[in-house]
């Protein structure tokens, strides 16, 4: 059995949490927060981010390409939604996005991931260091992303935590 990580990135937005909600929910939200480094492939996107909502992807992992089949789940409108893997490269992947009111005028925006890689020990042992890399870099964009988007607006960016 494969030992449970987790990973946390958190960002200060100034943009209240209901509008970085809204801007993560638009379609066409993951190919923007896809870093241009990522060879991403949407099969089937999926409708939206409430629940139930199952979209498909193909990722490059090495030197294959693997369907990723993901569904959303605890949809809570303007605070949080998450992505669990159904079927993919990892042997488990349950991603939250949150975005928590810090005031009127800005938000906490987390992404936490927790996730198993295949193979178990011997999985974690070879692939644990550069998934854990891969994320850092990976929700580092992301935030990045997301603070310009509101920076962009007339709004100043963030400051990445953890990312």
């Amino acid at each position: 059995m494969g030992r449970k990580k987790v990973f946390v990135a958190q960002s200060i937005i100034n943009a209240p949490a209901e509008e970085v909600f809204r801007w993560h929910a638009d379609p066409g939200a993951l190919e923007r927060l896809t870093p241009p480094w990522e060879p991403l492939e949407v099969l089937q996107p999926a409708p939206g981010i409430r629940n139930g909502d199952r979209g498909v992807l193909r990722v490059k992992v090495g030197p294959f390409r693997v369907c990723w089949e993901f569904e959303h789940r605890d949809y809570a409108e303007g605070r949080q939604f998450r992505d669990v893997q159904i079927r993919g490269p990892f042997r488990r992947w349950d991603h939250t996005h949150r975005m928590m009111s810090e005031g009127p005028k800005s938000c906490r925006l987390e992404d936490r991931v927790e996730y198993e890689l295949p193979l178990g020990f011997i999985g974690s042992l070879l692939g644990g260091w550069f998934v854990d890399k891969k994320l850092r870099k990976l929700f580092r964009y992301r935030h990045n992303v997301t603070a310009e988007a509101f920076a962009n607006r007339g709004i100043k960016g963030a400051s990445p935590e953890g990312a």
